[in-house]
């Protein structure tokens, strides 16, 4: 059993820059699912993410030199990716801090959100229900203001601290608390009426 360790997406990345053409099938690889679901969530359209995946990768090869290799890649992936989500939002003219997980309601009032977000790949025999809810999430989504979900989705997809996601964004820190208490307080708000309004939840 071959129990050597896996390279570090930084070091597959200066691979690219060398000119390895592997690396950067590597680094597509790695991120396809984790990177689509993030899209999903944040334009509301599979068919668009996947569009907006390649236009991701694409500015990623365009990009690389300019990439500071001290830093961690995927935090740059997912702003490059959030940046073309922001683009194709806007083209279609879509229009204090807050822990993920606390409650935002639900039948016994300890639904959060990241409960919410993780019934995004659902296991055997639950397809239908999951499927359902998935799309009560995604409604709920698509009712906060675009800076709103798209704080709170990188918040829980890149698990990044509030001072690194300002960096990562160019805004600052005060902002992304003040964003992320908004988003989290609309969100709750969205899911209660969409559940109310739609199928029974769980």
């Amino acid at each position: 059993m071959d129990t050597t360790p896996q390279p570090t997406d930084e070091e597959v990345f200066e691979r690219f820059l060398d000119g390895d053409l592997d690396a950067y099938r590597t680094l597509i690889e790695r991120y396809h699912d984790d990177l689509i679901r993030f899209l999903t969530r944040l334009v509301g359209d599979r068919v668009a993410a996947d569009d907006i995946f390649q236009e991701t990768f694409l500015q990623v090869h365009q990009s690389a030199h300019t990439f500071d290799t001290s830093r961690r890649f995927r935090p740059w992936l997912f702003t490059v990716a959030a940046n073309k989500g922001r683009d194709w939002l806007r083209k279609r003219n879509r229009q204090r801090a807050v822990d993920l997980s606390a409650p935002i309601g639900g039948p016994d009032g300890t639904t959060s959100f990241v409960d919410l977000l993780e019934v995004d790949v659902p296991r055997p025999g639950e397809a239908m229900d999951a499927g359902e809810r998935d799309a009560q999430v995604q409604q709920a989504l698509q009712r906060l203001q675009p800076a709103l979900r798209e704080v709170l989705l990188l918040a829980y997809f890149q698990r990044l601290s509030y001072q690194q996601i300002a960096d990562d964004l160019g805004i600052p820190l005060g902002t992304v608390k003040s964003r992320m208490h908004s988003a989290v307080a609309a969100f709750a708000r969205a899911w209660q009426t969409v559940t109310r309004n739609g199928s029974t939840d769980e």
